[in-house]
């Protein structure tokens, strides 16, 4: 179910927080799971078995650690989680390529293509793995409520796109938690901003950029492809952006408060800025349970080379089953350590302007990688990103730039810099943000109405 389907706005919202407010305090979290397995299975009935099954295993994994047979607990419960992953994610893509490489052994090509891919399967494995490995750390005690447990694992505002929330960051609130009408308005406040990113800026530069993407490659000429990019670098952010404001808002209208995901990552001066800054939960989640593992920065110098490389293969592998993917998380990963080697001492040298377009030629390029369908399209779009001679198709361009699609475009680049603190500051905006609010809750009820089809970009992964 999206949260921006009709049924979830006006019938499951509704329901789910007239439900919750009546039900005493015993149920509500009983609540709060009932109504997430129901949002889960709405769109995948078959696999609502599986989080069930990923919660139980991990429930009592962290039972097993807490008895003092923590590396049987530990390990039981990454084998089990990677196993799930890599069967509905990456046994085809293992399986296909191993076949076009060894093509001697006659494989069936498409022996795991029907194998289905779970909605946020990436993400509610993560968040059990983090549970158990850190009670293995003792950093939180094993939960003796399943209740409690599964209602955290299935939670449904981040149970499908996340962020990643770790068990320590709600144990207290799964026990116990307040809801005041101040949060409650900042939780209604920031669902609306989150559904007005999705509706109002990802779909209108989704528009350009699936149309400019899906071009032939001689149609696409320098300037249209850096109009694809920078759409596209729009699109994903307000997209990804949106749908973890949605769901931390959504959090705070049931009194929990989930971490940030997103802190204005396009005014990075440097790609180590810019993870710290883009997809946040995932980013700290390699760092303390890979990177970390690996040696972190505690080794040699070309042992925390590699442990980059190796963290920022696999950030780029956790998003898909693509080489694209992959190629991706090796071109952060080596400007990452080109930083670590040289680089960021001459940024740090540099006017912060040319720093700032450093890291945003960098990310657009990484994005023209992770949106292309495979190595050979990512080169081609590339190549005309810098094709001088290629002849602009006007005509082309005005038929993908209608109005909604430039003020979508505007809006974007307005709203990826830091303006939020001057709204703040003034005491006359301030005044009319509720009728703002109000408004842009109306606009997104037309584009609901209007039943355009846009599914959220990271339910893939």
């Amino acid at each position: 179910m999206l949260f921006t389907h009709p049924i979830f706005l006006y019938v499951f919202l509704p329901l789910i927080l007239s439900c919750y407010f009546l039900s005493p305090k015993k149920l509500k979290n009983s609540v709060l799971l009932l109504f997430s397995l129901f949002f889960y299975a709405f769109g995948e009935q078959k696999f609502i078995i599986l989080i069930i099954a990923s919660a139980v295993v991990d429930f009592f994994c962290g039972l097993i650690i807490s008895k003092n047979h923590k590396k049987a607990g530990l390990y039981l419960s990454i084998i089990f989680n990677l196993s799930i992953l890599f069967y509905f994610k990456y046994s085809d893509f293992f399986y296909s390529n191993l076949s076009y490489g060894f093509p001697f052994l006659d494989l069936d090509t498409n022996k795991f293509a029907s194998v289905g891919l779970p909605i946020g399967i990436s993400f509610f494995t993560f968040q059990t793995m983090s549970y158990t490995i850190d009670v293995y750390r003792g950093k939180v005690k094993a939960s003796s409520n399943f209740i409690n447990f599964l209602t955290y694992v299935s939670f449904f505002p981040q149970l499908i796109a996340g962020p990643i929330v770790r068990y320590s960051e709600v144990e207290k609130q799964l026990k116990k938690r307040s809801i005041t009408l101040n949060s409650f308005y900042n939780g209604a406040e920031r669902f609306i901003i989150g559904l007005s990113k999705k509706l109002l800026i990802a779909n209108n530069c989704a528009y350009i950029a699936d149309n400019i993407f899906n071009l032939p490659e001689n149609e696409i000429s320098m300037l249209t492809a850096w109009i694809g990019a920078i759409a596209y670098a729009l699109q994903i952010y307000f997209d990804f952006s949106g749908y973890s404001d949605m769901a931390i808002g959504l959090g705070k209208l049931f009194g929990f408060n989930f971490p940030e995901n997103f802190n204005l990552p396009y005014t990075s001066k440097s790609i180590k800025e810019f993870w710290q800054r883009w997809h946040i939960t995932l980013s700290k989640w390699f760092k303390d349970y890979v990177y970390i593992s690996l040696g972190g920065n505690r080794v040699s110098k070309n042992r925390t080379y590699l442990n980059l490389i190796i963290v920022f293969i696999a950030t780029g592998f956790w998003h898909g089953a693509n080489w694209t993917f992959i190629a991706w998380g090796f071109w952060h990963g080596g400007f990452l350590i080109l930083e670590k080697i040289f680089l960021e001492k001459k940024l740090n040298g540099m006017p912060k302007i040319i720093s700032h377009f450093y890291c945003l030629f960098i990310v657009l390029i990484g994005w023209v990688i992770f949106r292309s369908h495979t190595i050979l399209d990512a080169k081609h779009f590339i190549i005309n990103l810098f094709n001088f001679k290629k002849p602009v198709n006007i005509e082309l361009l005005y038929y993908y730039l209608n109005k909604e699609s430039i003020i979508a475009i505007c809006f974007g680049i307005l709203f990826s810099l830091p303006i939020s603190k001057y709204f703040k500051k003034s005491k006359t905006l301030y005044k009319f943000k509720p009728f703002v609010l109000i408004l842009l809750l109306i606009i997104c009820s037309f584009y609901v109405a209007a039943g355009t089809y846009n599914p959220f970009i990271y339910f893939r992964f």
